[in-house]
């Protein structure tokens, strides 16, 4: 068990292929979004928790945040820090999840797509991801050891 940790969490390998993975996720999950706006609102508007006057305002800043902090993760630019933001946002995207699985609320997650015709993946499915994406982020955010291919730690 000891050494399953020791990879796990001092593999710098490994740690710089999560960082890309997770890179390459956001950055590809904010291209739509940024690319049409309107269309990312109508999502949130569909998640049914936010209060209208901060919709447009989210989806236009949550995407950059996105794409800001998948870049930082693959050019290793405060690695620690894009870690975090990446959770955080993962964070929120399991408690919308999570609150709209127990309402019953159908909704579209516009993770990669802002078109609103239903994802492909359940949102159990979503959420497991998504739980999966965090647990990765951790291994980052957790990562103690010096990281390869980094500009700036």
């Amino acid at each position: 068990m000891n050494k399953l940790k020791t990879y796990l969490l001092d593999n710098s390998w490994l740690e710089l292929t999560i960082r890309w993975v997770l890179g390459l996720i956001f950055i590809y999950a904010s291209l739509q979004k940024i690319i049409d706006p309107a269309a990312f609102a109508k999502i949130i508007f569909g998640y049914d928790l936010f209060p209208g006057g901060i919709i447009n305002l989210a989806a236009v800043i949550l995407p950059y945040v996105e794409l800001i902090s998948g870049i930082a993760l693959i050019a290793g630019i405060y690695t620690r820090s894009a870690a975090l933001v990446i959770n955080g946002l993962l964070f929120c995207f399991i408690l919308i999840l999570t609150i709209n699985l127990i309402r019953e609320v159908s909704f579209d997650c516009g993770c990669f797509s802002t078109e609103i015709t239903g994802s492909a993946l359940s949102p159990e499915s979503l959420l497991i991801r998504d739980i999966i994406a965090f647990i990765f982020g951790m291994q980052v955010l957790l990562f103690r050891n010096p990281r390869k291919g980094c500009l700036m730690q």
